[in-house]
């Protein structure tokens, strides 16, 4: 890697920790806050209409972010016509979705979604006004100004959000904390890339990039449905909003633990593995340290997870989430391998591989769908489990392409996450023995926290981990 791109990569890598880092830490604090003054029900009615705003959202992009990111110097013309495509694409969906909104209603039996759904997705027009400069900026690796707009529009919502829940306003509370922050995502950008769309457009940029593009969409709506697919399905197969509830809360955390990492690594991977692209050599070295780099955060920090569920849930969100946990112990297991399928698709993605990247998404959601249903019928906790283990497996997929593309062997593969994996895991359970006599809730989480956080360090320190020694050579003793 050269002495630029290594230079922008770390810049990027640091700001973008600074970022997931400071946001999960203000999402903790938010989710606690609303998790309490809210009940299960109302985090059901705004749970199961995830898939549906997430799937306006990748039809409103159209793939042409990544697109534009895939560029190797993208004009402003670029940026102009995917602006105006993307906004016109925002609009039509939204009047699709609001005559829709009643067959929402009736699939999930919740006859406010109608008024609900309605609202919502408002959001995803005001997103599609920030396409471009949000673009923009991941193009630029501009991570400091991405970090200094997402920490500020998510503390501004979660206000919004708090104050509205505390005057009893339920479930609009978080309906009113998307929008906000959607809204101030959306002004922020353009006030950062200090870029405006001019009214003399062609749409000729979008039809040069309409291949690429429409396999980004499809294929990041096909992702979607795989992410969304269980919530989608207990939301219509199981009666109880309550249940449903349980495991919308159950999979935020798990998601929001998982997205720290596979965020701090998606938001650089695309743009730096472009730059090696021509260069097999090169471009495995670089995927290789950046899976090395997601293993080494994302499977302490979701194995912990799942071992301090039990008390973080009741310490924090209180007793009335105590059904959540089973399935939050089960579903950050499967969270830890999430980071590596964003590290892939990436991969497929700066390879202009993006019809395989498709047909990938579109087996796994055919799979996924079949593995589910078959276990629809015993309950919601054997759903979560297989859910889980089929996350996991099918990752080999990905490992064949990554072999035939750039070599990247099983062996490799074995080599840059297995090490973690047995590190994590020997570590919960000596930090599971050490705290198992503690009794009161507040300082067993507390200790098992700390407990597990030296330990791993620990056993990294003594086989000289090199992700461990160039984040002390980097960022805390600053050598070059």
């Amino acid at each position: 890697m050269s002495a630029n791109l290594k230079d922008k990569t770390a810049k990027g890598l640091l700001w973008s920790g600074i970022n997931n880092g400071a946001t999960q830490v203000l999402n903790i604090v938010i989710g606690i806050c609303l998790a309490r003054m809210l009940t299960p029900d109302d985090y059901a009615v705004t749970g199961v209409l995830v898939i549906f705003s997430t799937l306006a959202a990748n039809l409103q992009d159209s793939g042409f972010s990544q697109a534009l990111i895939n560029l190797p110097s993208p004009q402003k013309r670029d940026y102009d016509s995917v602006f105006w495509f993307n906004f016109l694409m925002s609009v039509v969906l939204y009047a699709v979705l609001f005559a829709c909104a009643p067959l929402i209603a009736a699939y999930f039996e919740m006859p406010c979604l109608v008024e609900v759904s309605r609202v919502v997705f408002l959001g995803f027009v005001i997103a599609g006004l920030s396409i471009s400069s949000g673009a923009y900026l991941r193009k630029n690796l501009m991570n400091r100004e991405i970090a200094i707009l997402s920490l500020s529009a998510l503390a501004l919502s979660g206000v919004v959000g708090i104050v509205m829940a505390f005057a009893g306003m339920t479930y609009w509370s978080l309906v009113a904390q998307q929008l906000t922050y959607i809204s101030i995502i959306t002004l922020g950008r353009f006030y950062f890339c200090r870029w405006l769309p001019s009214l003399q457009f062609s749409f000729s940029p979008v039809r040069r990039m309409m291949g690429f593009g429409m396999h980004m969409l499809v294929t990041n709506v096909v992702n979607t449905i795989s992410e969304n697919l269980l919530t989608f399905i207990i939301g219509h197969n199981i009666k109880s909003k309550a249940t449903v509830g349980d495991f919308t809360q159950a999979n935020k955390w798990n998601l929001m633990a998982s997205k720290m990492v596979s965020e701090t690594v998606g938001q650089l991977a695309q743009a730096v593995l472009v730059e090696v692209t021509n260069d097999r050599e090169r471009e495995l070295r670089v995927f290789r340290k950046m899976l090395r780099f997601s293993a080494f955060f994302a499977m302490p920090a979701m194995f912990g997870l799942s071992l301090v569920s039990h008390e973080f849930v009741l310490v924090t969100i209180g007793e009335k989430w105590i059904n959540c946990v089973p399935m939050m112990r089960v579903l950050c297991i499967g969270g830890a391998f999430l980071p590596f399928y964003t590290l892939y698709r990436n991969l497929a993605v700066s390879s202009g591989n993006g019809r395989l990247y498709l047909w990938l998404g579109i087996s796994q959601v055919v799979v996924q769908l079949s593995v589910i249903l078959y276990f629809s019928a015993q309950g919601i906790m054997p759903m979560v489990i297989a859910y889980v283990v089929f996350q996991v497996l099918w990752l080999g997929t990905w490992q064949t392409f990554a072999s035939r593309y750039i070599g990247m062997r099983w062996r490799m593969l074995l080599s840059d996450t297995l090490p973690y994996f047995l590190a994590a895991a020997a570590t919960m359970a000596l930090t599971w023995f050490a705290t198992s006599f503690i009794t009161c809730l507040w300082p067993l989480l507390v200790a098992r926290i700390l407990v597990a956080g030296v330990v791993y360090t620990a056993l990294m320190w003594l086989v000289r981990d090199d992700i461990l020694n160039e984040i002390i050579k980097k960022y805390i003793t600053k050598k070059p």
